[in-house]
């Protein structure tokens, strides 16, 4: 009981403890890496500072006392963290978790109970350093402290401690996600939760580190790459009857005219000079015979929650299989998973920027106080209108800052959209059906009448989960023609079907409106999902989302995350087939390809999907490419014209009959990068106010 050794070693040893304990738990990350000694010498460090803090006090029941309320917060914070990777498979930066504390436990408050009976064992383990310092606080801090030389030896072996894991984290492997790359996700399997902390805070202050961005800027020369494409591209593929009107395929490139590299001449500021450089850097796409197609036209955009193809079914969701079987269908078309949930997906669709966290905490949070003219209601003509519409809580994210700052007017359940039925009755979630009754009407009536075109936006809410028949309102009242038609399928993933046929009575009753007043032929209706739906894979290990699908593969797989993109309007007589890879941030700037917007296909991460400028066996910084988030420890995949890169295995697997040379992927890499960082920065610096554009 009077050990001084005991004394020394309990901070560190009970903040080790709870580090290998969350790392235990985490069923996707290896327990036995370099990971391991980074967080060894990192909790000793943090031990030891905490230790000699407290010890300075000459009133020792108050150092205790201290003790014991930092021990105990610390445990919380390491279950918090715990419950959100259980649930979201994600780790949470520390300012994000606060600010959605109060709607998560408003909003899904019968879900947190579930996930915290679900925590339980973790919970019971997490709390046995804490009961153990209240037997033995009096030994940690004794009456007479430590003496002073013994003081002095702990300081210096922090520093030592500090050092080694500081200089294992900022010049190894993952010296990236240590300083430029930082996210919480990311942080906290390879340097714990407590150093995540700790850059949270240092990088709050003084900012996240520029990554080397020179290095990222590829060689923009390649002849062979720019300019119309041969006859080896991948393009869309139809009945020529069925697509584009009989015009003249439009010419050049879809750019404005903006001179990057003078812009970077004059820049002083040495991130945004980097900026201009790496967009001189950038072929834009060229137009195509897709272009100008809608001009003139509606259109209507939804991010559909949870979306999959797994939700359409012929017979169970008919509206949805018309949509994506009659229109545009594109095979080849995904919505990775930017570890940010809905907020990222919806980002990703309504931008055409790759969504990242980032000092000020993500993408769309910083975008609501940035100039943000790429957006499309700033591209669209001064006669369009744009409404927007979510059927939850107004404000829960901030969609009720950035939605307005992007040019929409938006509402929700709280600022001005009646949902009488969902709100009176409680239902959770609220139904998809419902928000269209509310609101189509306003816009439709505006445009027959008064001929106000309209760009109005959706972001729905009845596909989320929880996918139960208790735990979901929309699944139980689809409940019976799922169980008829599916009997043998878990009661997750019949849930998971169900609680979609909101979303297709929904576009079933917007479709029926379109047509009765004439104008379906002049509009274009678009939707992605946010993310896959996540909430089919349990805690236990159990993934229903395979089930589901009738086949497996696990988190970071690209085909985990291969969606559906719908795009259709009545004017298209026969199916348009597209092959090319495509993802969620292609979505904006397709859009203004086919509404023949002016426009600079250089400022989005995405490129048009019909764009042909490109050769597929060949390096180009404007072919299609499907950039996925960060596995953990491997990095970027990415999927692009040529083949596919499993950043889990590391291994390019080229798309049959294509070769390509021995720097492709070494350059695709740097391409990815590049992308990712900038798409950051350009959110963060506020990169768009730079240029002179006119919102």
């Amino acid at each position: 009981m009077g050990s001084p050794l005991l004394s020394i070693l309990f901070f560190p040893a009970a903040i080790l403890y709870h580090e290998l304990l969350l790392r235990a738990f985490d069923r996707s990350t290896p327990f036995f890496d370099l990971a391991l000694l980074r967080i060894l010498l990192f909790s000793a460090a943090a031990g030891l500072l905490l230790f000699l803090l407290l010890d300075l006090l000459p009133w020792r029941k108050a150092a205790r006392i201290a003790g014991g309320v930092v021990l105990g917060l610390g445990t919380v914070l390491f279950c918090v963290e715990r419950g959100c990777r259980a649930t979201f498979n994600l780790y949470y930066g520390f300012a994000f978790m606060g600010e959605m504390a109060g709607n998560v436990a408003g909003d899904f408050g019968s879900t947190v109970v579930q996930v915290v009976l679900g925590l339980i064992p973790f919970i019971l383990l997490s709390f046995v350093p804490f009961a153990a310092y209240i037997l033995l606080r009096q030994t940690v801090f004794q009456e007479e402290g430590q003496e002073m030389a013994a003081r002095i030896i702990l300081a210096a072996a922090l520093v030592v401690f500090q050092a080694g894991g500081w200089a294992l984290s900022a010049f190894g492997a993952e010296a990236n996600y240590y300083t430029y790359e930082y996210t919480a996700n990311t942080s906290i399997p390879h340097f714990g939760l407590v150093t995540t902390l700790r850059l949270e805070l240092e990088y709050a202050v003084l900012g996240v580190p520029i990554p080397p961005l020179g290095d990222l800027i590829d060689d923009p020369v390649n002849t062979s790459a720019v300019g119309p494409a041969g006859s080896e591209t991948p393009g869309p593929s139809a009945d020529p009857s069925a697509g584009p009107s009989q015009k003249p395929i439009p010419t050049g490139p879809n750019a404005l005219d903006i001179d990057f590299a003078a812009l970077a001449e004059e820049e002083g500021d040495k991130t945004i000079k980097s900026i201009h450089q790496y967009m001189a850097s950038l072929t834009p796409s060229e137009k195509n015979e897709y272009t100008g197609m809608f001009e003139g036209k509606n259109l209507i955009l939804l991010t559909a929650e949870a979306f999959s193809p797994y939700a359409i079914d012929q017979e169970l969701t008919p509206t949805l299989y018309k949509l994506t079987h009659e229109g545009f269908v594109f095979n080849n078309f995904y919505q990775p998973d930017w570890t940010l949930s809905t907020v990222g997906g919806e980002f990703s669709v309504t931008t055409g920027v790759i969504p990242n966290w980032m000092n000020g905490g993500s993408s769309p949070k910083v975008s609501a106080s940035r100039s943000m003219p790429i957006t499309l209601p700033h591209l669209f003509p001064d006669n369009y209108s744009f409404p927007a519409w979510h059927d939850h809580t107004y404000n829960y994210y901030p969609r009720d800052k950035y939605l307005p700052n992007y040019g929409y007017d938006y509402k929700g359940i709280g600022n001005g959209l009646s949902m009488t039925n969902s709100v009176s009755k409680r239902l959770w979630p609220e139904s998809d059906l419902e928000m269209m009754e509310e609101t189509v009407d306003s816009y439709i009536d505006a445009c027959v009448k008064d001929g106000t075109s309209f760009h109005a936006y959706y972001m729905t809410v009845s596909g989320h989960g929880l996918y139960s028949w208790g735990g979901n309102s929309m699944s139980k009242k689809h409940r019976d023609a799922v169980e008829a038609k599916y009997p043998s399928l878990s009661e997750t993933s019949q849930a998971y079907i169900a609680c979609n046929m909101e979303l297709d009575l929904a576009l079933q009753y917007l479709v029926d409106k379109l047509e009765a007043a004439g104008i379906a032929d002049d509009t274009l209706i678009v939707m992605a999902a946010d993310h896959y739906p996540y909430l089919m894979v349990m805690e236990d290990g159990t993934d229903y989302y395979n089930e589901l699908r009738g086949f497996e593969d696990k988190e970071g797989d690209t085909s985990r995350y291969k969606s559906t993109l719908l795009m259709w309007s009545g004017c298209i007589e026969e199916p348009i087939i597209v092959d090319t890879p495509c993802s969620s941030v292609d979505i904006v700037p397709t859009i203004c390809n086919l509404f023949g917007l002016e426009y600079d296909s250089r400022l989005y991460s995405g490129r048009d999907i019909f764009a042909e400028n490109y050769q597929p066996d060949q390096y180009s910084n404007c072919m299609p490419l499907v950039v996925f988030a960060n596995n953990v420890s491997r990095g970027n995949s990415w999927i692009t014209a040529a083949g596919t890169y499993e950043a889990s295995t590391k291994t390019f697997t080229p798309n049959e009959g294509v070769t390509v040379d021995e720097e492709y992927v070494s350059r695709v890499h740097r391409l990815v990068a590049a992308k990712v960082n900038y798409s950051k920065l350009i959110i963060q610096d506020d990169y768009y106010a730079h240029l002179p554009l006119d919102e």
